[in-house]
């Protein structure tokens, strides 16, 4: 079981989110475990003040080291059981492969930041790592944190319904996942491609992988640079651009 704590300054943000869909039925099956934690009731103040203005001056409210380091004290008990990390525009992109290495460790921290950002003492002594989920700018790390507690969960044991799913999941192999159909086979004239239909499961694993790097090619050709491809993905490549030609 992996458990999730969030420091926040919005805790009620998080209601819903882990309410419902895959995450409400891991978190009943105990299979994790999400404490949101308040920031603000770590703040010694009598205002519950967690952020104050810079040092030096400039635009915009810093949060204060003093309350995370509270915070951490009290659901990091021992530092070196947890991984600390701090949701920040400044931080690594947040990717799939990252997404598999955190589901390996017992308990992950996020830190929602807020505000023009975080007490640089933060950053030097108190984080492991530093996230951002994509080149943009949001109010605060609540939705990060969302993210990535979503991304991590379904790669537990039992969280998805079949455990293959994550296995061949877009990013997951190193390229984009291919079409899927359903029922009906046939709808507004609209038909299922006759070789998922024909029961040969080598032609259908065939076709499902060409789809796949048609796709990626298509849509994230970058990807294909770091790609682990075999001779017979390479040359479906050249069949596929040689057609688009």
């Amino acid at each position: 079981m992996i458990r999730f704590d969030i420091l926040s300054i919005f805790p009620e943000m998080f209601q819903t989110p882990f309410g419902c869909s895959l995450i409400k039925k891991a978190l009943d099956k105990q299979l994790i475990a999400v404490n949101i934690h308040d920031i603000r009731t770590f703040a010694t103040d009598k205002h519950r003040m967690t952020d104050d203005y810079p040092f030096g001056g400039g635009g915009g409210m810093v949060m204060k080291v003093d309350p995370i380091a509270r915070a951490l004290d009290a659901v990091v008990p021992k530092r070196d059981k947890a991984h600390v990390i701090l949701l920040t525009p400044q931080g690594e992109t947040f990717k799939q492969t990252i997404a598999e290495e955190l589901s390996f460790y017992d308990q992950i921290v996020l830190i929602c930041g807020h505000y023009e950002g975080v007490d640089e003492r933060i950053r030097e002594h108190l984080v492991d790592r530093e996230i951002s989920i994509g080149d943009y700018v949001l109010t605060g790390g609540e939705l990060p944190a969302m993210i990535i507690v979503d991304a991590v969960s379904r790669l537990v044991p039992d969280v998805l319904g079949n455990r293959d799913s994550a296995l061949f999941d877009s990013h997951s192999t190193g390229i984009l996942e291919g079409p899927h159909y359903t029922r009906p086979q046939e709808y507004r004239n609209w038909k299922v491609p006759d070789v998922i239909l024909s029961g040969d499961h080598k032609k259908i694993d065939e076709w499902r992988r060409r789809k796949s790097l048609e796709r990626t090619l298509e849509r994230r050709p970058d990807l294909l640079e770091k790609a682990d491809l075999s001779e017979e993905d390479i040359k479906i490549l050249e069949e596929i651009k040689a057609e688009n030609l």
